[in-house]
């Protein structure tokens, strides 16, 4: 291990299919150590996974890290946002997770809007339009599938609380994270409880909400990880929440991030309030505001078509006549739930890798669509669009990005942003900085930028046609009469 010039600290990224551990050096933002270990998902109609994965996970990931995190002063967990964590008495899952790409409570979803307010009055008051992929709904649809399970539970977390309160013994959450239930008011910042009232949970069952800065706790006895006990625990937050500290993201910079699912942020001063669904207004981790737009298909649906025409993921070729929504999952920018993947233009000379490539004009396509959106007045309209996730490595990502946007595009060097992130914030506790001005100065945003080119019209304009004329199909979903 390389001598550290500052106190050590952990930080924890627990995504959709693994979770990893960085062990970081708070005065220099060198990563010491790290650890990765896998956790399964369901396949079928839902997107489950059971919680207990995710601690086994955590605690062979700290293990890889070796005497390092021995050493930890400070620890924060960054985690998939909107999954539905039901416990029992002892604090065992009452069920699997409902994760974020779940979609099966887009019914519920679309009742829920209509029963309290419509678009506009779910916006005003939690800043968000709830679509299926939101905690709210998904307890809604386990209320009415599964009510003996509801009535077993006595905790209701979202997946980087559950890591939290292993770690400290005391449900608590941020706002960053609560942003995205669907029932955290964003005008007041605390739980909502006409909405609790409408959906029938208790509010006793959710957690306790910790402010930026504060301790969550600290390490307990009774686990196996390689933790002193009295180990500082911050507050953790959503993954996206903990990207942007990650980035030490200022104020109007916009962010793409490819991963298994697709998003588009900004940390803005002001709160967003959009009716039509397509932004949802979250709070960032440390006082501010993250509008950010979703797609739940990227980085997966492009490698699956990419094995579906037998070809690497690099390999494409330009077209011009074909196109392809890769709305394998349903989607929720569109807000198509019930849709699935559509290609439209196929002729006899069509290849395989323009196929490809319109898999990945058809992912961009969704993303960019909300980037306008997102940004705000305050924001530099020809500041580069920092890409991170694990598709800005791609040079087919990075080249459709930059074809399609017209933007410069900046690629971070800094890998595992969401633990770096956590990471900031843990050392925050520790140095009493704001946790984005920590990674500032780590400089996680160094790297080279590309330049922009001119914009690809005649791409974006047909893709939004073959949307616009498909719409009703895709609303309908497959197998629909």
């Amino acid at each position: 291990m390389s001598a550290a010039e500052g106190p050590l600290v952990v930080g924890v990224d627990t995504s959709t299919q693994s979770t990893k551990a960085l062990v970081v050096d708070a005065a220099t933002g060198q990563v010491v150590a790290s650890g990765q270990a896998p956790h399964t998902v369901s396949s079928g109609a839902g997107r489950e996974s059971d919680p207990r994965q995710w601690w086994d996970a955590l605690r062979e990931a700290l293990h890889q890290c070796g005497d390092a995190a021995r050493e930890a002063a400070a620890v924060s967990v960054g985690g998939q946002q909107h999954g539905l964590v039901t416990l029992d008495a002892r604090g065992e899952p009452v069920r699997p997770a409902l994760l974020w790409n779940d979609v099966r409570s887009a019914p519920q979803a679309r009742r829920l809007i209509e029963e309290l307010g419509g678009p506009k009055g779910w916006a005003e008051r939690t800043g968000s339009v709830p679509s299926a992929s939101f905690t709210v709904t998904k307890w809604a649809w386990l209320a009415e599938h599964e009510p003996e399970a509801v009535r077993a539970v006595k905790a209701v977390r979202l997946p980087h609380d559950y890591l939290t309160e292993r770690l400290t013994g005391e449900g608590t959450t941020d706002r960053g994270d609560a942003s995205g239930t669907g029932w955290w008011a964003s005008g007041t910042e605390a739980y909502d409880e006409e909405t609790l009232a409408r959906v029938g949970l208790d509010p006793a069952l959710l957690p306790r909400l910790v402010r930026p800065g504060e301790v969550a706790g600290t390490v307990r006895d009774g686990h196996d990880l390689p933790f002193s006990k009295g180990t500082l625990v911050a507050a953790g937050t959503g993954d996206n929440a903990a990207a942007a500290l990650g980035l030490g993201l200022r104020p109007g910079v916009p962010v793409m991030s490819l991963g298994t699912s697709g998003t588009v942020y900004a940390v803005s001063r002001h709160r967003f309030a959009d009716p039509t669904g397509t932004v949802a207004g979250f709070a960032d981790a440390r006082g501010d505001w993250l509008p950010l737009a979703c797609t739940l298909n990227c980085t997966l649906a492009v490698d699956r078509v990419a094995a579906l025409v037998g070809l690497d993921r690099e390999a494409v070729e330009p077209g011009t006549g074909v196109t392809l929504l890769p709305y394998l999952d349903g989607e929720r920018t569109p807000n198509l739930p019930r849709s699935s993947g559509l290609l439209h233009g196929l002729r006899h000379d069509t290849t395989a890798g323009q196929l490809l490539q319109a898999a990945y004009d058809g992912a961009v396509h969704s993303l960019l669509g909300a980037l306008d959106l997102v940004l705000d007045a305050d924001a530099d309209p020809s500041a580069p669009l920092l890409l991170i996730g694990g598709g800005a490595r791609g040079k087919a990502w990075q080249q459709t990005v930059r074809r399609l946007s017209g933007r410069p595009v900046q690629i971070p060097e800094a890998r595992e942003l969401v633990a770096l992130g956590a990471a900031a914030q843990a050392a925050g506790l520790l140095t009493g900085e704001d946790a984005a001005a920590v990674a500032r100065r780590w400089k996680t945003s160094a790297g080279p930028v590309l330049d922009a080119v001119e914009r690809d019209e005649a791409t974006l304009a047909r893709i939004s046609g073959v949307l616009s004329d498909a719409a009703l199909l895709l609303e309908r979903g497959p197998g629909s009469d």
